[in-house]
């Protein structure tokens, strides 16, 4: 009996730490809002090896314009520094990823700030991107709304004592061509940042560069 009952335990318990496993896409309950849908998105697996939620039109071509509206990424929702993660962390965070998503768009397009900045005549794209809302938890299922960058504590990790954690930066984007308004590529991403060594370690910019110099690497493939 009481090795059936072992038996259960552990499955049950095997059960629970598989389910609490971190997701290399971001899930469906983690979607920000800031997209006007999420209608079609489908896993990829993108040029740096990572993975993506993604959807583009059959009429995409990126070889179509020679203008892109962007201004700079959005921190959406609203951030909620703490103690963690401060408002410096979150402004480097999206200064870096600006930088790095005008330096590539500058290599193929003309950029602009607004779509009044356009010269007349240019085909022109709208790029709307944002550093989105993520959670954190320490078993891989209790949810928390914090700030744009959170750390992770996967089920087993938790299970078993050992209390490093993953950092997780999460982005949505879409592009819109200007001369229907319609929406021709959209992307959910999530990237993992440095591993932490415990709970109470700081989160800084730093632990993120190498991970949005990836996601440069894809962007560009993507317009290329």
């Amino acid at each position: 009996m009481n090795l059936s009952r072992n038996l259960l335990v552990g499955a049950a318990l095997t059960g629970l730490l598989l389910s609490g496993c971190t997701s290399k896409v971001t899930e469906r309950e983690q979607y920000s809002g800031f997209l006007p849908n999420y209608n079609n998105l489908q896993e990829v697996t993108t040029p740096s090896g990572g993975t993506a939620m993604r959807w583009v039109s059959p009429s995409w071509n990126p070889n179509a314009y020679d203008t892109v509206v962007f201004n700079r990424l959005e921190l959406y929702p609203a951030p909620k520094p703490d103690e963690r993660v401060n408002r410096q962390t979150l402004t480097d965070i999206q200064n870096y990823m600006t930088n790095k998503a005008k330096a590539t768009l500058g290599q193929k397009y003309r950029v602009v700030t607004s779509a009044s900045a356009a010269p007349a005549g240019s085909k022109t794209l709208i790029m709307r991107a944002a550093i989105t809302g993520v959670s954190a938890s320490n078993e891989g299922m209790k949810w928390y709304e914090v700030v744009p960058i959170a750390a992770v504590v996967g089920a087993t990790q938790a299970a078993t004592g050992h209390r490093d954690q993953d950092t997780e930066l999460f982005i949505e984007a879409e592009f819109i061509d200007t001369k229907n308004n319609q929406t021709v590529a959209k992307v959910v991403r999530k990237v993992f940042g440095k591993q932490l060594s415990n709970e109470s370690q700081k989160i800084t910019a730093q632990d993120f560069k190498a991970a949005i110099d990836k996601l440069g690497t894809d962007f560009q493939a993507f317009i290329h």
